[in-house]
């Protein structure tokens, strides 16, 4: 059985090991795939996994040998999934691997705002602590987390990570999902969409991006917030408008700490890299050497399953 991984090098820069999907077959591993090179690297490939590399219609119609692929995320807009059923081809991808890698960042974005842990720091380095007459200086007031209103829109795993997270702070939590959970731990509530935006000291965004979510924060939503809310996105860029958001950045109305862009990687005039009062990390929150390994095993383990005719995970079997 020949197996490739069209794009590891994301998943397993180095510091992880192939063994478990090597053994399984005739192996090839490649840094990434252009697109005119999917066909020569994979035409006698009976699995596929593939991060970001697409598998569109035209390309499965060119690989007749193909009976698996493994997407190694939770996201699957990668592959055509009608046309991979349609050739029996059987679709897999890896939810839940990594949670708490998330939510990790979320707070990590969260305290970036609230402690100014970067400009206290370079301005030690810069002498004003050396410098300065007293035994301490603050750049900018500290916040404390302790009751504040955290605002979660979706609350999935990663959503509920977050909140215990927040609740851990002494934050209240304020969460609004399309159905009203029926358990709830103390401390966290449900609420309208439009009460959430309207009582959020902090604002985070742990929705899947789906045509009623596009653009879920724009200047409409904006205007519903308190002012100096922080806004965290995480989960897929396109929930923000993101020249409505740019806006209100410059106007002080609000800050934020993103993840996500619209465009991956992003177009210089992308109006949010050089905008005020935000933080901007480069789509690596669900990436923890922890979080990583657990996705490659869950990976193994569903060709495993697969191999031995009981299929898990599969996303086209609908």
């Amino acid at each position: 059985m020949k197996i490739v991984v069209l794009d590891g090098e994301t998943l397993n820069p180095g510091d992880l090991s192939w063994h478990g999907l090597s053994e399984l077959g005739d192996f090839a591993c490649f840094p990434r795939t252009a697109n005119h090179e999917i066909i020569p690297r994979a035409q006698d490939a009976e699995v596929i996994f593939t991060n970001k590399t697409p598998l569109n219609a035209d390309t499965l119609a060119q690989l007749p040998l193909l009976k698996y692929i493994g997407v190694l995320a939770t996201g699957t807009n990668v592959v055509d999934l009608a046309v991979a059923k349609a050739q029996g081809i059987v679709v897999t991808n890896v939810p839940a691997y990594g949670p708490d890698a998330v939510a990790q960042m979320v707070f990590a974005h969260i305290l970036h705002h609230t402690q100014a842990v970067a400009a206290h720091h370079q301005a030690v380095v810069d002498g004003q602590w050396a410098n300065g007459k007293d035994f301490c200086f603050t750049l900018t007031p500290l916040q404390s987390l302790k009751g504040k209103t955290l605002g979660l829109i979706g609350y999935g795993d990663i959503g509920q990570q977050v909140a215990k997270i927040a609740l851990a702070f002494g934050m209240q939590v304020l969460v609004n999902t399309r159905t009203e959970p029926a358990h709830l731990p103390q401390g966290v509530s449900w609420s309208s969409r439009e009460n959430v935006f309207k009582e959020s000291d902090i604002l985070s965004l742990h929705c899947p991006l789906t045509p009623e979510t596009t653009e879920l924060i724009n200047a409409q939503t904006l205007r519903l917030m308190k002012p100096k809310v922080l806004l965290i996105n995480t989960a897929r860029g396109g929930l923000i408008d993101e020249a409505a958001l740019a806006a209100a950045l410059a106007q002080g109305k609000v800050s934020a700490g993103v993840d996500v862009l619209s465009t991956e990687p992003p177009s210089a005039d992308n109006p949010l890299l050089h905008a005020p009062n935000i933080s901007i990390t480069p789509h690596n929150a669900w990436a923890t050497k922890e979080a990583r390994q657990n996705l490659l095993n869950i990976a193994i383990a569903n060709l495993k399953s697969f191999l031995q005719g009981n299929i898990r995970n599969c996303v086209n079997s609908k």
